[in-house]
């Protein structure tokens, strides 16, 4: 009698269900007038003869949920209804990114890193502009491909080496949304008459909000973005206008020399990670479109627009409001790096301040939906057992995990800002430039460069091995220049007082000197 494991669909590797041990019945013979839908019809057989999965997937398909995960968007699928334009995919990154957390990143310019407001400024921008030119690239691949991000990282990583990357990208993505969730309980507790809203509460209320948008999938998700950037753009035009005032934008900076030359290193490379570490996944959310109408140029320059123009202003609004930290004691009391400041810079607009404070708040939560979703599907690509769990339940999971960490961290906001954005940046520099070379050396001599169907062929894809040392020998450059709250590298400390934050660009180095001898020797010796 064959075991269950024999019975059951290896749905990475595409292993097919044998129909007689399943229990499940046929899908009746579809109206050949109704128009397939790609994010709910899927084909590939269902999985396995378990009967909580049999369940999760019926239920799945009751509701209307989103069942592709990790599943290919094959060419025919991908259709003019599906497909966003240009506008709106310069939207869809406006509305996931125009959120008050990056306002509280640029705050912590002034009061940890001691730069004045054109330097926390020109740092910040910059940084995060430099940092959206890698998202912009990897956002192409979903048309080009109809491939999940981190499914065509497998054709720069290989099989099993992708998955120390998706580990790390879950990671990314549950503590972006939990920062998130922070600065959302801050500003709703600070809101309410006398605090009597904990910060708590505000952070359970928008998880579930969060939790509700991904579980249905990509559709909600398309319309929620479409038009969630309308609220909070209004709101933070009045925060400009009612504390603008406020700013002094001729505020100098704190340190000087060497020193200074460390911190604004430092603050741009973390205001570089916090937009690179979109990258990982930006390309989830456009896996529908036809790559013939959203080419990979067009999908590159918007998507750089509505990440550069977001981050601008935004950035601006936090590095002015540190500025005035010391015009207003309301300001000074919230601190910089927190929700808190936001509300306070409402301050003056009275009952209408606090309901922009909510909006505020609440616009969070288009922040939050993007890699909560994203993280379902990751959690799909660690093996083949979690591969058969429905997406929307690693959604669950994921805003679970985030919503109690956020819970136990929700003091030590400015922590976590400097010490989790710039370590999680490191990964996905080395991995970006493991992934240039990979197309740009070695896949463009090839016919085709890539073949996308091989997703879940294991035999098809590359070992890993000189993406896995190049991999290592980057963070070891890393490492060695890193300058953390924790752990300044020995190269790090060589500049100014506290070091220098360089492990982003030597990584990047290091990594792609020695990937192409390693990966020639690997086509060489395994021919694939």
């Amino acid at each position: 009698m064959a075991s269950v494991d024999e019975t059951v669909t290896d749905i990475e590797k595409g292993t097919a269900l044998n129909p007689s041990t399943s229990r499940i019945e046929e899908p009746a013979e579809k109206d050949v007038f109704t128009e397939p839908d790609a994010a709910v019809d899927i084909d590939e057989p269902l999985p396995s003869d378990n009967n909580a999965i049999q369940w999760l997937k019926r239920f799945e398909h009751f509701v209307g949920l989103e069942a592709r995960g990790i599943h290919r968007v094959h060419s025919s699928e991908q259709s003019t209804k599906t497909t966003l334009s240009f506008l709106s995919i310069v939207v869809l990154w406006f509305s996931i990114n125009t959120a008050p957390q990056n306002i509280t990143l640029a705050s912590i310019g002034q009061e940890v890193y001691g730069l004045g407001f054109v330097d926390a400024t020109l740092c910040s921008v910059f940084g995060a502009v430099l940092g959206s030119i890698p998202v912009a690239y990897t956002a192409g691949w979903g048309p080009w491909s109809g491939n999940r991000t981190m499914i065509c990282a497998r054709f720069s990583m290989g099989w099993w080496p992708v998955k120390i990357c998706v580990l790390l990208n879950l990671v990314i993505l549950i503590g972006y949304s939990m920062i998130d969730a922070v600065v959302a309980g801050q500003m709703l507790s600070a809101v309410s008459p006398n605090g009597s809203l904990t910060v708590e509460v505000g952070i359970i209320i928008s998880a579930i909000v969060t939790w509700v948008v991904t579980t249905f999938g990509i559709k909600i998700f398309h319309h929620y973005e479409r038009y969630a950037w309308i609220p909070s753009t209004f709101v933070l035009l009045i925060l400009a206008g009612s504390a603008g005032t406020k700013f002094d934008t001729t505020t100098p900076s704190t340190v000087s020399g060497a020193t200074l030359a460390g911190n604004r290193l430092t603050f741009f490379s973390i205001c570089l990670s916090a937009a690179i570490t979109y990258a990982p996944g930006a390309a989830d959310f456009l896996v529908y479109c036809d790559p013939k109408i959203a080419n990979r140029w067009k999908v590159f320059f918007a998507t750089l627009i509505g990440l550069s123009f977001s981050f601008t202003f935004t950035f601006c609004l936090g590095t002015g409001l540190a500025s005035g930290l010391q015009n207003d004691p309301t300001w000074e009391a919230a601190g910089a790096g927190s929700g808190a400041l936001i509300v306070a810079g409402f301050d003056g607009l009275g009952g209408f301040g606090k309901f922009c404070s909510v909006i505020s708040a609440l616009s969070l939560i288009a922040n939050m939906v993007a890699p909560t979703y994203v993280s379902g599907i990751n959690f799909q690509i660690l093996g083949r057992y979690p591969a058969m769990v429905p997406r929307y339940i690693w959604n669950t999971v994921a805003v679970i995990i985030f919503a109690a960490c956020a819970l136990a961290g929700r003091d030590h906001l400015s922590a976590i800002f400097t010490n989790f954005l710039a370590l999680m940046g490191y990964w996905v520099v080395l991995w970006i430039a493991i992934t240039l070379e990979e197309e740009f050396i070695f896949r463009r001599r090839m016919k085709p460069s890539f073949v996308w169907s091989d997703w879940n062929k294991e035999s098809r894809l590359p070992i890993g091995i000189a993406a896995m040392i190049a991999f290592c020998i980057g963070w070891a450059g890393a490492v060695l220049c890193m300058a953390q709250f924790y752990f300044i590298g020995p190269l790090a400390k060589l500049v100014g007082d506290y070091g220098g934050d360089m492990g982003n660009y030597v990584g990047f180095a290091w990594a792609a000197l020695v990937y192409p001898p390693l990966r020639w020797w690997e086509l060489r010796m395994f021919g694939r």
